[in-house]
Order: C-alpha cells, then structure tokens, then sequence
C-alpha cells in the first residue's frame, strides 16, 4: 500500500431504517441487508467510491459517522495521531491478526464526537 486510504464508511443513529431510507432517496443508493436480522444496510462502491454501511447505532446512542482508513503500520499511525493531539479510544487488542483501533482528532474530541477509525 503506497499510501494511506479510506476503506470503508459507516453511518450509524438511532434509526437505523430512517438513515438507510434518506441515504438512498439523497444519493439513489441501493442499500443491500447485511443479514442476520441486524437492520444494517451495506452500500456497494461506485465507480469512483468506497463502500460502507448504514444502520442503528449499536448502543441505542445518536450515532456517528466512521471512516476506516487502512494503513500498513497501525502503530506507527496511532502514535503520529496522539503526538497531533488525537486520542486513542479503542485500542487494537490483536495485532498480530489485523484490527483497527479508534482514534478522536482534537476538534472532535471537544464536542464529544467519534468518527475515524484506522486499521492495519
């Protein structure tokens, strides 16, 4: 990987069917149930997009929006976004197998928001 890229997009809120029936009215998005009875919605990559996921928040809360940005040295990125004033809030917990850890920039920190994820 020559550089790092977003991979994958995720909207999530309290409800989960009223986003997924926004999102494809607004962009005539074809939003595919992932199964399961999970209520989540997956939306395939256009020509010149990335692929993602809209559906209820998982604990009931008023959501986020996630982008998942692949990287080849998590750890050497989760530093550089502390050393920026980023804040690591989830941690990966298995690196040797591949995961994603969540990190909160500055300006979303301060209202409270969390919306990037990087992942190795």
């Amino acid at each position: 990987m020559a550089k790092p890229a977003v991979g994958w997009f995720e909207v999530t809120g309290k409800d989960g069917p009223g986003l997924q029936r926004f999102y494809s009215t607004l962009f005539d998005w074809k939003i595919a149930d992932a199964g399961g009875g999970s209520g989540y919605g997956l939306i395939e990559a256009g020509p010149q997009g990335i692929a993602g996921g809209i559906g209820a928040s998982p604990d009931g809360g008023p959501g986020q929006v996630t982008f998942y940005v692949e990287v080849e040295d998590l750890a050497a990125y989760l530093a550089k976004a502390e050393e920026l004033g980023g804040t690591t809030v989830m941690p990966c917990d298995r690196p040797l197998e591949g995961c994603g850890a969540m990190t909160v920039g500055p300006a979303l920190r301060s209202q409270g928001t969390t919306s990037s994820d990087v992942g190795g």
